[in-house]
Order: structure tokens, then C-alpha cells, then sequence
């Protein structure tokens, strides 16, 4: 082994772990490898940033820019009000709004879809009484699933699509994926929305117009002369009230001490988790109180919950910094978090992705703040543009999806659609530009290079040497079966874009080594790396869900490996049938 593999393979193996612990940005992780790459001698320096200029990348930062006009077409909003107005079953909610999720992650990112359709699904689980664990994780495992069928369904489609093209001088077509794809999507829809009811039976009296009594809540509250917590030790509030201390402050110091030698007292305010049923209810009797809002008389006060986005800007600071909230006069009254430790005052706790803010003040500024922020409103709230004309913007989309599966590279055919959009006025380009969530666009591009370090520098034939020894490579399913193996292994803690980076070279060389056609080691690179249901932390959809359903680490794994284990064996045995 030459200097240049090894220090590669250790470069992406520091890599690999540092994304899965999810500590660092993952752009400022990629960035800092792609320099790393280059003062090693992987890649020459105009080699640096050739991936900003890759197919690949063009083509999803034009996707996201389409996906933010979509979003605000609210074309599905009319879909979900005929659909509750059926009242059908709870099965048939689940599978509905997770196969419309499915769908639009065919035409989109996973994350995209997510979005889109979330605020529709809780809509309508809203007025069918429906709980919120009961939608969440499907629409997040409903999006993985829909971007398995077209090429541009997820990143690493395009990535081995690209990977092909220069291989063999042709990329797939914009529908190859589905033979696999489509099956295993319909499956895992159906499978997760049979046993979605059963794995989280929660008792109609929790439906989904409030938080389930799971989800754990932040809060500080300062205690009334009237409240039953009064001479309470903070050893007793768990037992006695279900909530969780985490501080007590009196004047403006904290009370320090054992906690079963702290006792509230009056005007003391208290910092705690728990259920926010739990709070909900300790308010109606006045054992903790907020602090009032100035603009809680206002007939647009509204209380809102929205979701911290990946691209948020709100993401890494602090609530006391959250001057988007404070120049509006909106509130941040609560915090579903999760990190695990809490420290400090309510004002010091810093949000993460996925975590989940209560917001009390006035209707229009809270959607003009959450629209600046990047956070998703998770209750309904006044569309602050009307919806007019909303068929407009998905019949260009849809002309560029048929351009693109007629043969038209996609990056060409879609800034056409960009194009469009700009000249009829549904997009601003400058200010959509602004919005992107550059993060993911960055690591992408900067994994590029490094991807392609992997073949180049023969590190990729050192791997496959290796697994050969495993499997025997003359047999292809053995080879395939290994490869989407090692990519569903690796996409629950690695981003899935970056696992088709690293496997589409070795998948390459064992497809040479055996003297395959490359194709079916490609798709089960991608069809892997997007089978992601087993942890809340390897795509931001599921980061989402868990924040937005008030899931346990352990609800992902009860939940996601059946339909793990049924998507590898149905995907497997249809590499076989359609590409063997």
C-alpha cells in the first residue's frame, strides 16, 4: 500500500467518524478533509473545487431552489382538506400522507418533502384526532423511501448516475432507479403504516392537536404564592408533579445544594423538564406561572411550535441571542430539545437541529420570523403570500422532470425551470440563493474530489481486494449483496451522499473484477445508502421526526429494522431480477 492510499483511507476514516458524531458542521468538516486531501497530494490544486462545478451539484442546488417555490405553493393544503373531510381510517391517513410524501420525494430531496408535507400531514391529523407519533417517523421513512425512484430523487442517485456516464460514457435514465426503487418504496409505505398504530398506541384522549405525552419539554416558570410547590423539595418534584428540576433560582442567584435540601419557596423561579401535558396542566392550576406577554390581549396573539431546520440560522446559538424572535416581540416560551444536558438558565440553553421551540406573540410576526430563521412551523399559521395560481410552479417542474427523463441532462433542463420561474415572478433568485442550505451543498461539492481520490489513487482496488477476500466477486448477487450491505450499515451514521462517495469506487472495481456490467453495483449503492431507518441522526429527516414526534432513540430502531431487513431482501431480489 503507497502512502497516498493509506493516508486516504485514514483521511476518510477520521472523516467518517467525525460526521457520525454530529459535534462539527459537516461543511466545515468537509472543507478542512478537502485541504487536508490536497496538502497530502491526493488530488493537484486545480483539482481543489472542481466539485462546486460538478453536474451533480448544479443539479440539487436548482432542485432546492425549485423546492422553495413549491413549498409555498400550498397545492396539497386543498388535497388534505377533501381527504379529512372523507374521515378515513387511521391506516389509510398513515399510508395516505406518507405516500404523498413518497411522491414528492420522487421529484425532490428527501428533506424538500419532508417540509412540504409535514405541515399538511399535521393538519390533517389535527382534525382527524390522529396522534403525532403516529405520522411523524412514516413521513420521514416515506421520503427516504420516494427518493430511491428517480435520479434525482437524492444526491447519491445523481453521484452514481455521474460515477456511470464516466465510466462507461452513459448515466442511468431518469427512471432506471424505480425497477428497484418503486417496489421497495410501496412496500416499506405499507409496512411502516401497518405497524406504526401498534408500536405507538396512543390513547385517543393525545391526539395530534397537542404534543404527545412523551414529548419532553423545557421550561422556566416562576412559582405564585398560591402554588402547591411551595416548601417542595426538588428531590420530590419528580415523583410528586413528573417533572424534572434542573434549577432553582431565587432573586438572581441559583440555589445550590443537594437537591433533597432545596425547598421552593414563593417567587422562586424554576427551571424544569418534563411533559408538556404535565405543564399544561400545572399552569391551569397555578402551580407554575409564566410571565405574561405584552401582546397576549392582541386578537393575532397566536402560540406556534416550529421546528429548528438544518439550514436554520438559528442553529448552535443561544435563546438570550435570538433577536429574529425579540425584534418582533415574539416569545420563546418552551424548548424541546435534544441535547441531553441542561445547564444555566432557560436564556443559555443553545438550540440543534431538530429541536423544537414554542413561540408566543402576534400571528404575522412570528411567520415573518420563522421564514427569516428557516424554521418550520409545525401548527397552521397565516400564509403571509396568498396561493395563487399554486398549479403554475409544478407544471414547469413537471416539464423539466419530462425533459430530463426524455434524455435532457438534468442540471440544463432544470435551470430552464429556474429560468422560468425567475421571468414569471415566483422566484427570486438573489434572495432564494440566500436561502439555500449551503451546508449540504458544501460538503457535497467538497466530497467530490475525495470521492475521486478513492479510484485514482488505487485505494479503491486495495478495499475491493480486501472484500474479495469476503465474498467471492465472479458471482455478482454475492458482490451486490455485500455492497448494499456496507451502504446500509454506513448511511445511519454518515450522511447518504457521502456514503455513495465513498462505495461508488469500490463498487466499480469489484464490478471489474468479476467483468460485470457496473450498473446493478451502482444502484445498490444507491438504493443503501438511502435505506436509512435504524438511527434519528443519520439523515436530517429522521434528526426531524425525532424532535417533532418526541421519539426515543430506541422508537427508530423498533420501528426501522423490519422494514430494514424487508427493503434489503426485496431490493436485493430485485437487483437480481431487473439488472442481473
Amino acid at each position: 500500500m503507497t502512502f497516498e492510499q493509506a493516508s486516504l483511507l485514514i483521511l476518510l476514516l477520521a472523516m467518517l467518524v467525525l460526521f457520525s458524531f454530529d459535534r462539527i458542521r459537516i461543511e466545515v468538516i468537509s472543507i478542512a478533509g478537502l485541504l487536508a486531501g490536497y496538502a497530502l497530494g491526493l488530488y493537484p490544486a486545480d483539482h481543489i473545487f472542481t466539485g462546486f462545478a460538478s453536474p451533480v451539484v448544479i443539479t440539487v442546488v436548482e432542485i432546492l431552489l425549485i423546492v422553495q417555490v413549491l413549498a409555498r405553493a400550498r397545492l396539497f393544503d386543498n388535497l388534505a382538506a377533501r381527504f379529512a373531510a372523507a374521515k378515513p381510517s387511521g391506516f389509510k391517513v398513515i399510508a395516505g400522507a406518507s405516500s404523498l410524501a413518497g411522491f414528492i420525494s420522487i421529484f425532490m430531496n428527501n428533506i424538500g418533502a419532508f417540509a412540504i408535507s409535514l405541515p399538511v400531514t399535521l393538519r390533517l391529523g389535527m382534525a382527524l384526532t390522529i396522534p403525532r407519533r403516529q405520522l411523524v417517523m412514516p413521513l420521514s421513512f416515506a421520503a427516504l423511501l420516494g427518493g430511491l425512484v428517480s435520479l434525482i430523487g437524492t444526491p447519491a442517485n445523481l453521484l452514481v448516475s455521474d460515477a456511470l456516464a464516466k465510466t462507461t460514457g452513459q448515466g442511468f435514465h431518469f427512471f432506471d432507479f424505480a425497477y428497484v426503487g418503486l417496489p421497495v418504496a410501496i412496500a416499506g409505505i405499507l409496512l411502516i403504516a401497518f405497524r406504526i398504530q401498534r408500536l405507538f398506541p396512543e390513547p385517543d384522549e393525545t391526539p395530534a392537536t397537542i404534543s404527545p405525552g412523551t414529548r419532553r419539554i423545557v421550561v422556566e416558570r416562576r412559582i405564585p404564592d398560591i402554588s402547591p410547590l411551595i416548601g417542595i423539595r426538588l428531590s420530590d418534584c419528580p415523583t410528586d408533579f413528573g417533572i424534572k428540576p434542573h434549577a432553582l433560582i431565587r432573586g438572581d442567584n441559583f440555589v445550590f445544594g443537594p437537591l433533597d435540601q432545596s425547598v421552593i419557596s414563593a417567587g422562586d423561579v424554576l427551571l424544569a423538564e418534563g411533559a408538556d401535558a404535565v405543564f399544561a396542566g400545572l399552569a391551569a392550576t397555578q402551580a407554575l406561572i409564566a410571565d405574561i406577554n405584552p401582546h397576549g390581549h392582541q386578537p393575532d396573539f397566536s402560540r406556534v411550535e416550529a421546528v429548528v431546520m438544518p439550514e436554520s440560522t438559528l442553529v448552535g446559538s443561544r435563546v438570550r441571542s435570538l433577536e429574529v424572535f425579540q425584534s418582533r416581540g415574539v416569545a420563546v416560551t418552551a424548548l424541546s430539545m435534544r441535547a441531553p444536558r441542561i445547564e444555566g438558565r432557560f436564556i443559555d440553553l443553545q438550540l440543534s437541529i431538530g429541536d423544537i421551540l414554542t413561540l408566543e406573540g402576534p400571528r404575522t410576526a412570528i411567520a415573518e420570523a420563522l421564514e427569516e430563521s428557516e424554521c418550520l412551523p409545525l401548527a397552521p399559521t397565516a400564509p403571509a403570500v396568498p396561493a395563487v395560481l399554486s398549479w403554475r410552479p409544478f407544471a414547469l417542474f413537471a416539464c423539466g422532470v419530462a425533459a430530463s427523463a426524455a434524455g435532457l441532462p438534468p442540471d440544463i433542463a432544470f435551470a430552464g425551470v429556474v429560468l422560468v420561474l425567475a421571468l414569471l415572478n415566483h422566484l427570486n433568485i438573489r434572495q432564494a440563493m440566500a436561502d439555500l442550505n449551503w451546508p449540504i451543498i458544501i460538503m457535497l461539492a467538497a466530497m467530490i474530489p475525495i470521492g475521486q481520490a478513492v479510484a485514482s489513487t488505487g485505494a479503491a482496488a486495495i478495499i475491493a481486494g480486501w472484500l474479495s477476500l469476503v465474498v467471492p466477486v465472479s458471482q455478482p448477487l454475492s458482490g451486490i449483496a455485500l455492497i448494499l450491505f456496507l451502504a446500509m450499515a454506513l448511511t445511519p451514521f454518515v450522511n447518504n451522499a457521502t456514503v455513495a462517495i465513498v462505495l461508488t469506487p469500490i463498487a466499480l472495481e469489484f464490478a471489474k473484477a468479476g467483468s460485470h456490467a457496473p450498473g446493478a453495483y451502482l444502484i445498490a449503492v444507491a438504493a443503501g445508502a438511502s435505506l436509512d431507518f435504524l438511527t434519528p441522526f443519520g439523515h436530517h429527516n429522521n434528526t426531524l421526526a425525532m424532535g417533532i414526534g418526541g421519539y426515543r432513540f430506541s422508537d427508530f430502531l423498533r420501528a426501522g429494522w423490519p422494514l430494514a431487513v424487508t427493503s434489503y431482501g426485496l431490493a436485493l431480489f430485485l437487483l437480481a431480477l431487473f439488472w442481473l
